[in-house]
């Protein structure tokens, strides 16, 4: 079997699912649409497809968009299964593998015992976010989830096998089943969702562990005991950055659901180690049996157990009796997840925004009598009053007494964290993250919320916009200038978050990556000259305006020298079902980001070609200088509400959080995700390359392309944004223009000369034609194109209708949203 025949399957039972639920005239709307379109995309006439669009009912234009999204959604499962097939048919060493990545670090010099304190100092932490680029629900991705399980079995069995009846069977509970939520989710939602891909990563970590040792005995000839430098964590019922739901209540769930999940794959796991582990001792005594089932007893009551020291004792002593292979097979998916997940399965963060915790603060210290006014202090003003207070250790809240809703609000979710720690062990709490932290005193105020119930934690910087990345060296210097911060700090790690959203809305996609290049480059110094080991923390998204693109590529355009501690990554959205859905998928994702890691954080600190640098600078003015001329027009903010559904995505039922921060609607409060998500909708995706040919052209093309050879960092930008360029397309997104008159406007022949333009610039760079160098994607995107072109133009139809009357969008708002989805699913990586 191959894809194409997988996805000649399973477009036939979509057929047949829709002849027999729909009729046979539905059947043959969807194949004539299908056919119209081919046609239009191969440069035919359009007006036959227009008049028949226009003519559609709503209901029918809701059923066509469904027909080609759950066309879209069994592709994305073919594919995928083809990632595995691939994968478990590859012979040799994989590229960017764990073998790979040995074999590549000795041939740079390092020695066996280097590449061990590599992995021992090193952490590659995975933080799974909630953001409204998953838009299926739950209902929806378990059918899929039991389709994708019966996938191997058409191979086996054929059109008319066990496996054919299953995906069939399901195929047509999708099609009867509610793609669209009746209500927002909550954010307990979340958490679960978030959490359903726990299952297949616990699955893909012992393989995972165990190519570690077999690649280092491999490639070093000798055994190790390193382990995987991974770790999870979760935003899900943390975030509280404008998510007026993510309450103390709603953090405590949170927590709860981890210690459950956890107590589930522990006991599991468990159960299979004492199955297998049956030897007896010299005495005749199963000690390890003995040991499995009190670690079984103390896990199942909920009791904190030293889970890894006691399994780490049984590896020892199986391999003391010669049963290296037991330790190995039998015992090490125990205790991997015991290393990986533990008693707490993921560690929680807590994100709240910097205005926030100051606001929480003053009211502290207001209602204690230290300071009436904290908030119209000067900064240094503002330092030497937190300084003096963390000096001290008393709490200023009078012991006993209930706090006031607001001081609640914000010291509940810390106690909350407090609870699971005693619980589940410290790593049931992560970190203290401050959006938009822009000063000193930012960082200093979440230590005096936490001392008021006895907790210490590390706060996270969270720098996002253009200024904030530009100041963030001389805040972190100054931050660990304080004795009194330091005394917190300890031995920890001062760990920096970098936020892609803001900076690229900001500023656009070649200044915002050249300025977290810097921040990053310049953050580093300063946490070595301070004698601080430091990681940072990268909030990417899936699409290439905010972070996006492969997590190895990502990681091997990291600045050398920067990554000290490793690395913290946000998983968002869709990512999580493309990356983690099936455990073979969830090991290769893993490994490669891994392989990424290793080889990144063995570049030592060198000196950039200051010509480079100079010209990147010079690039980054001249681009951020054409997208605020964009973005700063008067026109833009109606422009871009004309041709994209923006107003119509803040409609949709998929996340907990607003899509603006408070205030009235302004492009500067509009969440990134859905400015982002707004752009690939109508494949202008302009977050991921306006502005990008301004500063080609200030580099100048001989030495841009001695960077794009020579430079991982500027070949990860222009790799991405060729990726960015190849998913737009020019041809919808006319389509677009038409509404509410837009294409008259200036600035559409603007983006459109623009995208020419820069199409060709980064062609020129690369010396080849877009994504030559990933022929595999390329092929998707050009197969994709014909089956998302019904559903974007039937968006439009919507739009136009929905618009061009009062109360439309109630009207047309659900095939309108499912239109949303369709696309989302075809485009994949959308926010």
């Amino acid at each position: 079997m191959s894809i194409r025949s997988d996805v000649k399957t399973l477009g036939r039972m979509l057929g047949q699912v829709l002849k027999e639920q729909e009729g046979e005239a539905f059947f043959n709307l969807v194949e004539r649409t299908r056919a119209l379109v081919r046609e239009v995309r191969a440069g035919g006439d359009d007006h036959e497809l227009r008049a028949m669009l226009a003519e559609l009912s709503g209901a029918d234009a809701g059923n066509l968009a469904r027909a080609f999204t759950w066309y879209f959604q069994l592709v994305n499962l073919a594919e995928e299964y083809e990632r595995v097939r691939v994968l478990r048919a590859a012979g040799g060493v994989r590229p960017q593998s764990l073998e790979q990545a040995m074999q590549e670090l000795r041939t740079q010099g390092l020695s066996a015992e280097e590449v061990e304190a590599l992995l021992a100092r090193l952490d590659l932490g995975l933080t799974f976010t909630a953001h409204p680029t998953e838009m299926r629900r739950r209902t929806v991705r378990r059918h899929l989830e039991q389709v994708a399980r019966a996938l191997p079995g058409l191979a086996e069995g054929g059109a008319e096998g066990t496996a054919a009846e299953q995906i069939a069977a399901h195929v047509e509970a999708l099609w009867r089943t509610p793609e669209l939520r009746r209500l927002k989710p909550t954010v307990l939602d979340e958490v679960k969702g978030g959490l359903n891909y726990v299952s297949s990563i616990a699955e893909a970590l012992p393989g995972l562990q165990r190519d570690l040792q077999r690649a280092f005995r491999e490639v070093y000839g000798r055994d190790t005991a390193a382990t995987l430098p991974l770790s999870f964590s979760s935003w899900m019922g943390g975030d509280r950055d404008g998510n007026p739901f993510v309450t103390p209540q709603a953090t405590r769930e949170a927590l709860a659901l981890h210690r459950e999940r956890a107590r589930e794959v522990l006991l599991g796991l468990i159960r299979q180690a004492f199955a297998d582990l049956s030897q007896a001792d010299e005495d005749g005594q199963e000690g390890t049996r003995t040991e499995l089932q009190a670690l079984f007893d103390a896990v199942q009551v909920g009791e904190t157990v030293a889970l890894v020291p006691r399994l780490e004792a049984l590896d020892a002593s199986l391999r003391a009796q010669g049963q290296r292979r037991s330790a190995e097979q039998l015992l090490t998916p125990l205790l991997t997840a015991a290393r990986v997940f533990g008693q707490h399965l993921v560690s929680l963060d807590i994100r709240e925004h910097s205005a926030q915790t100051g606001a929480a603060v003053a009211e502290l210290l207001r209602a204690s009598g230290v300071e009436a006014d904290y908030l119209s202090l000067p900064e240094h003003a503002k330092q030497e009053l937190l300084t003096r207070e963390l000096r001290s250790r008393r709490p200023l809240w009078p012991a006993g007494e209930g706090l006031p809703e607001a001081l609640e609000t914000a010291i509940g979710p810390i106690r909350e964290v407090q609870g699971a720690v005693r619980q589940a062990g410290p790593r049931a709490f992560g970190r203290y993250v401050i959006s938009m932290a822009e000063s000193v005193s930012d960082v200093l105020e979440p230590l005096l919320l936490a001392r008021e119930v006895g907790l210490r934690i590390l706060p996270v910087p969270l720098f996002e916009t253009l200024d904030d990345l530009t100041r963030a060296p001389q805040v972190v210097w100054e931050l660990l200038s304080l004795p009194e911060y330091r005394v917190v700090l300890g031995e920890g790690v001062q760990e920096i978050m970098l936020g892609y959203s803001d900076s690229n809305k900001d500023a656009g996609f070649l200044a915002a990556n050249w300025a977290l290049h810097e921040a990053q480059r310049q953050i580093s110094e300063v946490c070595r000259r301070a004698g601080v080991r430091w990681r940072f923390f990268h909030g990417r998204g899936t699409s290439i305006g905010r972070g996006g693109g492969p997590a190895s590529r990502a990681i091997l355009g990291q600045p050398a020298g920067t990554i000290d501690a490793g690395l913290r990554i946000t998983e968002q959205g869709e990512a999580l079902a493309d990356k983690y859905s099936h455990p073979v998928l969830a090991r290769r994702n893993l490994e490669q980001a891994l392989y990424g890691l290793l080889l990144s954080a063995a570049r030592q600190s060198s000196d950039l070609n200051p010509s480079w640098t100079d010209a990147m600078t010079r690039a980054a003015r001249a681009s951020a200088g054409a997208y605020r001329a964009l973005v700063d027009d008067p026109g833009f903010l109606p422009f871009f509400e004309a041709v994209t559904p923006i107003h119509e995505i803040a409609r949709l039922n998929i996340a907990s959080r607003p899509v603006r921060r408070p205030g009235a609607p302004t492009l500067g409060n509009l969440r990134a995700i859905p400015w982002v998500m707004s752009w690939t909708q109508n494949r202008a995706n302009l977050p991921g390359w306006y502005g990008l040919l301004e500063g080609l052209d200030a580099i100048g093309l001989d030495t841009a392309r001695e960077m794009y050879a020579a430079w991982p960092f500027f070949r990860t930008v222009l790799d991405n944004a060729q990726m960015s360029l190849a998913k737009s397309d020019p041809l919808i997104f006319d389509e677009y223009l038409r509404l509410d008159g837009a294409g008259a406007h200036p600035l559409a022949a603007q983006l459109k000369t623009a995208y020419a333009r820069t199409a060709e610039g980064v062609a020129a760079v690369v010396g080849a034609e877009l994504m030559a160098n990933e022929p595999r994607l390329k092929e998707s995107i050009s197969l994709r194109n014909p089956y998302i072109d019904p559903i974007h133009r039937i968006q439009v139809e919507l739009l136009r209708r929905s618009r061009s009357q009062e109360g439309g969008l109630d009207a047309f708002e659900r095939p309108l949203l499912l239109t949303i989805q369709g696309i989302a699913a075809g485009v994949r990586n959308t926010g």
